[in-house]
Order: C-alpha cells, then sequence, then structure tokens
C-alpha cells in the first residue's frame, strides 16, 4: 500500500510507513491537541521534496513562521511555501468555493491536499440553521458531505493523500467528533488526539489494516517525536 510520509520518524513508525494514498484521513481533537502541527508536518515533508500541496485553512492556524521552524534552513523556505497552494475560506459559503477552486487546481499536479478544520464553519452555519428550519439544516449536512465525498473520490480515484482535521464537543461526558456520522463515513483512517494537561496522546480509532493503539507524543521546533525520546 503506497503511503505519504508524515514528516516525523515516529509518527511514521507508528502508521507503518504515513498517511495512506488513496483515502481521507481524519485527525480529530480538542483545541491544542495538535491537529494543525500534524497537517504542517506533512505539507512541508511533501513541499520539501517539490510536491505540490493543496492547503485549505479554514481557522487561521496556517502559521509561516512554523513552516521555518520545520524546514530548518533559511534557504529552503520560500521554494518550500511556493509548492503549498493555500486557501482561507471564512465562511462556509466560501469553503464551498473553495471545493470548486480545490477541483480546478486537480488540472495540475497534486500529491496532497490538507483541510484544516473541516466543520468549524459548517459549525457556525448549523448553530444558525437551528433557528431556522429543518430544511436548512438538512442543507448545510448535505454540502458537508457532499465535500466529504468529493474528498473520498479525489482520494480514491487519483491516488492522492488527503488530512482532514476536525473538532470535538462534550456529550454526556464523552468527546464526540463535530458532522459524527458524515465524517465517520467517509473518513477510512481516524486519529484523535487528546491533550490532558500538556501530555499529548494519539489515538488510531479506525484503519484499513492497523489494530487500534496509541501514542504519547510532544511537539517542538523539530515537529512531533515520541514522548521520552531526545
Amino acid at each position: 500500500m503506497a503511503k505519504v510520509s508524515a514528516g516525523s520518524y515516529d509518527l511514521n513508525t507508528w502508521l507503518y510507513g504515513g498517511y495512506e494514498n488513496d483515502i481521507v484521513t481524519v485527525i480529530y481533537g480538542g483545541a491544542g491537541s495538535g491537529k494543525t502541527n500534524l497537517c504542517l508536518l506533512a505539507a512541508v515533508s511533501q513541499a520539501r521534496k517539490g510536491k505540490k500541496i493543496i492547503f485549505i485553512d479554514t481557522e487561521g492556524g496556517f502559521s509561516v513562521e512554523r513552516v521555518k521552524q520545520l524546514v530548518g534552513e533559511k534557504d529552503g523556505v520560500e521554494e518550500v511555501l511556493k509548492n503549498i497552494f493555500l486557501l482561507k475560506p471564512t465562511n462556509f459559503e466560501e469553503q464551498k468555493k473553495a471545493f470548486i477552486e480545490l477541483n480546478k487546481r486537480l488540472k495540475d499536479q497534486v500529491d496532497l491536499i490538507v483541510v484544516d478544520g473541516m466543520t468549524i464553519l459548517y459549525r457556525l452555519d448549523f448553530a444558525d440553521a437551528r433557528d431556522d428550519s429543518e430544511g436548512a439544516i438538512q442543507t448545510i449536512n448535505s454540502e458537508l458531505a457532499k465535500q466529504m465525498k468529493t474528498l473520498a473520490e479525489i482520494a480514491r480515484k487519483r491516488e492522492i493523500p488527503v488530512l482532514v482535521t476536525n473538532q470535538v464537543y462534550r456529550w454526556e461526558n464523552e468527546d464526540r467528533m463535530v458532522g459524527g456520522d458524515i465524517l465517520r463515513y467517509w473518513g477510512k483512517c481516524l486519529i484523535e488526539l487528546v491533550n490532558d494537561k500538556g501530555r499529548r496522546t494519539a489515538y488510531l480509532r479506525k484503519h484499513r489494516s492497523l489494530p487500534e493503539k496509541s501514542l504519547d507524543f510532544v511537539i517542538d521546533n523539530k515537529g512531533v517525536r515520541k514522548r521520552g525520546w531526545i
């Protein structure tokens, strides 16, 4: 099975080579758990090899300064940034348009797609729709499902790895993914990140060939490494 590097030796070891090429990988968790860092790691890793990345940033988490830290070389930063096409929608309608732009960009060579914050703009529209009508809620859910289906089809047909991050909410003492069944269905690999008072753990919740397992990790200037390693 072809895979793309996660940008970290320890993550690659944990995932037996990295993220799979022909599926959508959903990385979900609370604020500060490391979701954006995992996306940037993979994007920078591929961009350094001359690969082209489409990065849809809905939360404003894309940081040039963080990219500079991960690259580690002043001379290589501009080249890395040239290989990352950044889209920054600010509402769910703009996110919809970003997917139109995404399809246009597929006419050129694309090696990785990242959607950092798949549901934050959806969540805002969903909250407004609850005060409107049942039909409005169905329309918003249908659009989210359509976007996830689009990503899954791109991954499968073009063998382009897709990384999607997602938020969680608390319900009956349990963390649940925003968008629930929609993202669970289309995401063939699910990775939950937990930040417990600064101690970060990744849980592999769903995978086509690997069992459920966990990895304690830390985030530093160079990227992500297994906790306890120097």
